[in-house]
């Protein structure tokens, strides 16, 4: 049991490195770079803050090497559980990684077209403020492609936890419910937009509220103590 609440608090500081590094990527610096629809302001913003663009991009790779490692310790901790849903949530990691990871490349590049360190000089800036755009609509909607597998780990996440009398049931439901959010939130960017905006703010609420409490509960408590069972009478 001591082992395992080790391994559980290693994992909490695992998934809060996750978030931290993940939060700043995505929810500071893209949104901050990205301008739908204006590739002269999109560019304007990397040319004017190249390094907070560097920072955004090495985020990106930490918060995808934290999250493998992550889902490594889990896989660790959960695998008595059920061995087959374990594998599948560390395969939905891997996917949600290499996505993110690829679209720090995407990023970068932009960058480099944005403050002339390639040579786009043939397409004239008009030209050249389009392909910054481009990469980075690349890049945000290959960030809500990835949401598909940052939402499906939590339903295998919260099955194992539900199952494994380590952690609370609810918090294994809420696992679950989060991830399905997840879905729901990628499904209605993509299909309704004008709805998926409208909406995005509430679905993601039951999400948040999932991942925070999972961070909390490993860093705090770690794993369920389990009482042995008592002997029967004779």
């Amino acid at each position: 049991m001591n082992s395992n609440k080790k391994t559980a608090r290693i994992a909490g500081v695992l998934y809060l490195f996750v978030g931290i590094f993940g939060g700043f990527a995505e929810g500071f610096v893209d949104p901050k770079m990205y301008v739908a629809g204006n590739a002269a302001a999109t560019t304007m913003n990397l040319i004017t803050n190249p390094v907070l663009v560097r920072l955004g991009v090495v985020a990106h790779l930490l918060d995808g090497t934290f999250f493998v490692f992550l889902a490594m310790i889990l896989y660790t901790l959960l695998k008595q559980v059920n061995r087959n849903v374990a594998k599948a949530m560390l395969i939905l990691v891997i996917l949600a990684t290499s996505i993110i990871c690829l679209n720090a490349v995407f990023e970068f590049e932009a960058l480099r077209i944005a403050i002339g360190a390639v040579d786009m000089t043939s397409l004239g800036r008009a030209g050249s403020n389009a392909m910054v755009l481009l990469l980075l609509d690349t890049q945000h909607y290959g960030t809500l492609i990835a949401q598909v597998f940052f939402g499906l780990w939590l339903v295998p996440l919260g099955y194992l936890a539900y199952n494994s009398g380590m952690f609370p049931k609810w918090l294994g439901v809420l696992l679950i419910i989060g991830g399905i959010c997840y879905i729901i939130d990628l499904l209605a960017a993509f299909l309704l937009p004008d709805f998926g905006q409208n909406i995005h703010v509430f679905v993601v609420i039951p999400s948040a509220i999932a991942e925070i409490s999972m961070v909390l509960y490993l860093l705090i408590i770690g794993v369920r103590t389990q009482k042995p069972d008592k002997q029967k009478k004779s």
